[in-house]
């Protein structure tokens, strides 16, 4: 078998390892991240989706280390171009690809044709195996995985001007996004011009991305992407059955009453998983016998501890948001949006992985080179 090549990078030299050792403290946070996954293993899978797979052609970058490229753009907030300037002015940064000090970054749009390789070689499949990996690393790593899982979606704005967008549509031009579709965020209660209150539904133009999340640990283990109108309550049981697949020790699965269809509890009884789905009131409310099985449901502590844990996914959408951009779309497209999904997943796993094992949390890192 041939010697597959790659760019070399200096990491070994003088101007490597070595310096960065005088340099970089060792409770640095991306040296952390650097240490606690075998990035190689994922050089191997990348590979093959090259077209000379490292053998034929120009030696192309390590895909490992276009790949923790991505993390810093994602860990960060980066843009493609604004990701290629801050590795070369961050010296943790260049440390945590497997840069020397003397090289310099690929350029940016090796990142745009990273992502449309993975895209149309690998397709969306790809990236869900790369996460089930990290899933995999934190469980032989001794990452203790609790018995609740929390289902819910998180909703991203288009990369479009809606105002805009209407005025193409009325000239009879196509959407800027033909993928993207309004849907309701969420119901508020606002007062009237008479002071009495109501209900009124606030709505999103773009997608979501439905979340599996284990409630321990805050790792989130199963992911799918939809237009922003979809039915969360549909891709519920794919979720489940993901992470059934993962041999997560789960046995509750809690979500809101957007969940609660007799669909999804009957798919948990059959894998024999207790439901903590929060029930809409119409049936405890009921006047008939057949309400007697949901008020035992609400009885049971895996119920009730089940509802208790839910804010935690809440708590993590407003880290990838407020933290990580997930807040708006960076690229047009369904396809392009769930690698940013995907992405922002596995870098919140890395950052929960460091902060589990090592004890040191990104927001204590410094960023200065």
């Amino acid at each position: 078998m041939e010697q597959k090549r790659y760019v070399k990078t200096g990491n070994n030299s003088f101007y490597g390892d070595y310096l960065y050792d005088q340099i970089i403290p060792p409770d640095h946070f991306l040296r952390k991240l650097r240490h606690v996954i075998d990035w190689e293993r994922f050089t191997t899978k990348l590979i093959q989706l090259y077209k000379g797979e490292g053998v034929v052609g120009r030696p192309p970058f390590d895909p490992a280390l276009i790949l923790k490229m991505e993390m810093v753009a994602y860990l960060y907030n980066l843009s493609e171009r604004q990701v290629e300037v801050y590795i070369n002015e961050n010296l943790p940064a260049k440390f945590f690809v497997g840069l020397a000090v003397d090289q310099k970054s690929p350029d940016h749009s090796t990142l745009t044709v990273f992502r449309e390789r993975l895209i149309r070689c690998g397709k969306l499949k790809v990236f869900e195996e790369i996460l089930d990996e990290i899933i995999q690393i934190a469980l032989k790593s001794g990452v203790q995985f609790g018995s609740i899982q929390i289902v819910d979606s998180v909703h991203s704005v288009a990369n479009v001007n809606t105002a805009k967008d209407n005025s193409r549509k009325n000239k009879g031009k196509g959407a800027h996004d033909p993928d993207a579709r309004w849907g309701a965020k969420h119901k508020r209660k606002v007062k009237t011009e008479e002071g009495k209150e109501k209900q009124q539904t606030e709505y999103f133009y773009g997608y979501k991305g439905h979340v599996s999340l284990n409630a321990e640990n805050g790792l989130i283990t199963s992911l799918e992407v939809t237009s922003g109108e979809a039915y969360d309550g549909h891709h519920f049981c794919s979720l489940v059955d993901h992470d059934l697949k993962l041999e997560l020790p789960v046995d509750t699965y809690a979500a809101d009453k957007g969940y609660d269809s007799g669909d999804n509890h009957y798919h948990l009884a059959l894998r024999r998983l207790h439901s903590a789905i929060r029930l809409v009131r119409t049936r405890t409310q009921k006047k008939d016998a057949n309400k007697q099985v949901w008020l035992d449901l609400i009885q049971t502590p895996q119920y009730r501890q089940g509802l208790k844990e839910r804010y935690k996914i809440e708590r993590k959408f407003g880290e990838a948001k407020q933290g990580h951009g997930l807040g708006r779309c960076r690229y047009l497209g369904k396809t392009r949006f769930a690698v940013q999904v995907f992405f922002t997943a596995i870098m919140l796993n890395l950052k929960r992985m460091v902060k589990l094992l090592t004890g040191v949390g990104f927001k204590t890192q410094t960023t200065s080179g």
